[in-house]
């Protein structure tokens, strides 16, 4: 039988991955003939660790996904800097935008998102970024932050997300002069409370980041800088703008496919027509939360399976929601439900507030289950309640210790000591690598952590586990 035809439209870390995960299960090409099409010019790389090229900690090479020479060694057809500008459903084929066909047995969407600018005179010009904006999404955004930033210039970050306050603490990091504008009262709403927020703005504040929260830009004059909806102005040689995202559904609407905010999946992450899927920042499943690594590749290994026929019955059931906040200095987890209603009788809260010392942390449990968390500087309480969370295991009963780390559960990852690790806990949790996955790869040869990155993926996601990874190998090579 002659293989199938797979296009991937969107090379990104979601369309990357499925391709990784394709290859893997047809290293030959016997079952999938697959083409990947890219409108950025750069191979794949990780997104998430954008803000540390923005920090200058990492450079641009070193965030790459692919090299230059994957797509040739795994039997991949790539198209870089070339746009998907229709879908004929009927023909099952995709117009390029320079003017190309390509056909396809089953196609898959994989075009993520796009940055939002929100309605602020004198941002835009033409539709585009005015002169001295810049949107933080993409790598050659990157460029062109650290191109316009001189060091010691002033900037404003619009938006106090999780992006925004990454690209904050990495301009900061390089002697900005920083200013976040944000609407709401306190930053990073979406995974946690006021009190959080609060500690969080206070911890960036040491780090030179000045906030002026509840305040919208009214207008922005270029050299110039942001006039505030209180008539108040904020200095600006550079505007960043990471005020959300909106996910890229203009090929789906134009095919007639059923959109709702992103491209609607089943858990086959089919869309309303058998032969089209989509996966990452571009679909909507019920259940996944948008914007995070985990579900975009946990969708890559399902729809692997289903396209080259290794699991006919994988399904996606959606992912747990865990954000990390990477920023040099602070270590933050928020995981489940952080918001939980004063008057909910079900939900058990523990809360501990240090703002002097930078630290914060709130447990929300169900039936002495962990489902919600937010941990401010407590790394080691972290890592504990995130597995606690992953495996639904009982929490300790005492839990002011829990808070501190100080109360590690049968088989909690513990950085100290990594000979208590179980093989099956989890180490890295974009990538399901467990400790017994890089033990097994120490012993087959891999024994650097670069190497044991190679191999098993550990840390290539958002980096969260890099120290318990670096830990195992150290560990590992003082028992060989």
């Amino acid at each position: 039988m002659s293989p199938r035809d797979v296009v991937v439209l969107g090379y990104g870390m979601a369309g990357a991955r499925l391709a990784d995960e394709i290859r893997r299960r047809d290293p030959e090409a016997e079952r999938v003939r697959l083409t990947v099409i890219g409108d950025e010019t750069h191979h794949a790389y990780n997104r998430v660790l954008l803000s540390a090229v923005v920090a200058g900690n990492m450079r641009a090479e070193s965030v790459r996904l692919h090299d230059e020479h994957w797509a040739d060694a795994h039997r991949v057809r790539m198209r870089l800097g070339v746009a998907a500008s229709r879908i004929d459903r009927a023909a099952r084929k995709v117009v390029l935008s320079d003017g190309t066909r390509v056909g396809y047995d089953s196609l898959v969407l994989a075009t993520g998102s796009r940055p939002w600018l929100p309605p602020v005179e004198g941002l835009t010009a033409d539709g585009h970024p005015a002169e001295g904006v810049v949107p933080f999404r993409t790598l050659d955004d990157c460029e062109r932050i650290l191109a316009s930033a001189e060091v010691g210039a002033p900037v404003a970050v619009l938006g106090g997300g999780l992006l925004g306050l990454e690209a904050a603490r990495g301009l900061a990091g390089r002697g900005n002069l920083v200013t976040v504008v944000h609407p709401m009262g306190h930053v990073m709403e979406r995974q946690l409370d006021a009190a959080a927020g609060g500690v969080l703005a206070g911890a960036l504040a040491k780090a030179g980041i000045d906030f002026r929260l509840g305040r919208t830009a009214a207008r922005y004059v270029p050299g110039d800088g942001l006039k505030l909806d209180d008539g108040s102005h904020v200095e600006a040689d550079l505007v960043v703008v990471s005020a959300g995202v909106r996910a890229q559904t203009s090929l789906a609407v134009e095919a007639g496919l059923t959109v709702d905010g992103g491209v609607v999946v089943d858990d086959a992450l089919r869309t309303s027509d058998g032969r089209v899927f989509a996966i990452g920042d571009c679909a909507q499943h019920e259940g996944t939360v948008s914007g995070l690594v985990k579900p975009a590749w946990d969708q890559a290994q399902v729809l692997a399976d289903l396209l080259t026929g290794s699991d006919t019955a994988a399904r996606y059931r959606g992912a747990p929601a865990v954000t990390r906040l990477k920023a040099k200095g602070i270590d933050l987890a928020a995981l489940g439900e952080a918001h939980v209603e004063p008057d909910d009788a079900d939900a058990e809260v523990v809360c501990l507030r240090d703002a002097a010392r930078d630290r914060y942390a709130k447990l929300v449990l169900r039936g002495n289950r962990v489902t919600g968390a937010i941990v401010l500087g407590l790394p080691d309480a972290a890592a504990t309640i995130t597995q606690l969370y992953d495996t639904n295991g009982p929490a300790p009963s005492d839990r002011l210790a829990l808070l501190l780390g100080r109360a590690l559960p049968l088989g909690a990852p513990d950085a100290a000591s990594p000979a208590d690790l179980p093989a099956s806990a989890v180490v890295c949790r974009c990538n399901s690598v467990s400790k017994g996955t890089l033990v097994d790869a120490w012993r087959a040869g891999s024994s650097t952590v670069d190497e044991l990155a190679s191999v098993t993926r550990a840390g290539t996601g958002c980096g969260g586990c890099a120290d318990t990874v670096r830990g195992i190998s150290e560990w590992l090579a003082s028992t060989s």
